[in-house]
């Protein structure tokens, strides 16, 4: 978000730009909601406080004045957006662990030669 708004601190501006809202007018166009889905979507984990915050810069009003109705409300339409499509799983912090460990066979014709010494090759 380029231009200040109420309720809007750094973190979430940055979030907002990062989803390609960049002005008011943009903002106005999503909706709360639809802004708090595109930062959800985005892989970003904001609080409800978010929603909330959203809500009243459209309205021009501290978040913390949202009647305890409309809160609910907004979370309710979130809530019916993620059920129709929900939030991709994040991946793994890591990939997968594969056991790379050579077994030992007792048919195996190599004799006392390390798991992965092959015959065709010289030993250095």
């Amino acid at each position: 978000m380029s231009v200040k708004l109420r309720n809007i601190g750094p973190k979430s501006a940055a979030w907002l730009r990062q989803v390609g809202l960049r002005t008011p007018e943009e903002l106005t166009a999503v909706g709360a909601v639809g802004a708090f889905v595109k930062v959800r979507r985005a892989g970003f984990k904001p609080s409800l406080n978010l929603l909330y915050s959203l809500e009243g810069a459209l309205q021009d009003c501290h978040w913390q004045e949202l009647p305890e109705a409309r809160r609910i409300e907004l979370v309710a339409e979130y809530d019916a957006i993620i059920a129709d499509k929900p939030l991709k799983k994040a991946p793994p912090a890591s990939g997968p662990v594969y056991d790379r460990t050579a077994e030992r066979r007792d048919d195996d014709d190599a004799g006392d030669a390390p798991p992965f010494d092959r015959e065709d090759e010289p030993a250095q």
